[in-house]
């Protein structure tokens, strides 16, 4: 996340970078998948999830940036940190990535027990605003030249998602990602029918976080 999602600044090439995207996206989703439709509600979920995003953000962030998620790719983009022939193979890596975990997670746990978002403004603010903290988490902690060189980014980044699924997960279903969301719809834990409210919420959270931070950071560049 630190460097430009072209191949300035990681170790690998392309498929390198595409490669981790769609392994990283694939262990995020198949935690969220396994410890969400084979446990109740509680505790366990938000934790497993939070530590493994946590691995998962310092595993890959040298070769592709760790995005792992289509609606921080579009935050780093308008950061001016990822190319814009980049974002598409980007969101193929991270949807294909969790739609097969999705695939595992259905043969390992079997499918979920849907949830049914009765308040779709409220689903669709919870999305939207725990969506722009990741972002604006994720380009302080990650792209800033101030915080550069730092190594709690991913301590940052994984603890977000922590908060934000304790706190909205039972408003949201707390996907705070357009690739998880649909990978949730293959598990049948939200609704097919819902997935627009996690994908319009978390991308316009992510834009927006970006556009705020570029505007508060004009010398950043």
């Amino acid at each position: 996340m630190v460097e430009s999602a072209g191949t300035v600044g990681f170790s690998g090439g392309a498929v390198s970078r595409y490669v981790t995207e769609f392994i990283g996206t694939f262990f995020l989703v198949l935690t969220i998948g396994c410890t969400v439709v084979s446990n109740p509600p509680g505790w366990i979920p938000p934790i497993a999830i939070g530590a493994v995003l946590i691995a998962l953000v310092y595993a890959g962030r040298h070769l592709s940036g760790a995005h792992y998620n289509p609606a921080i790719t579009v935050a780093i983009w308008i950061r001016g940190r990822c190319d814009a022939e980049e974002v598409l193979p980007y969101w193929v890596a991270q949807v294909a990535g969790a739609a097969a975990a999705a695939g595992i997670t259905g043969y390992l746990v079997g499918p979920g027990t849907p949830m049914t978002i009765e308040g779709v403004p409220r689903a669709l603010i919870a999305e939207f605003m725990f969506t722009f903290a990741l972002a604006w988490v994720i380009l302080n902690v990650a792209t800033a030249k101030d915080t550069e060189g730092n190594s709690f980014y991913g301590l940052a980044i994984g603890a977000t998602v922590m908060a934000g699924i304790f706190a909205v997960g039972d408003i949201s279903c707390a996907a705070f990602n357009p690739a998880v969301a649909i990978a949730l719809g293959m598990m049948d834990v939200v609704s097919y029918s819902q997935i627009w409210i996690h994908i319009v919420g978390t991308v316009g959270g992510a834009a927006t976080a970006a556009v705020v931070f570029t505007t508060l950071n004009p010398d950043d560049k």
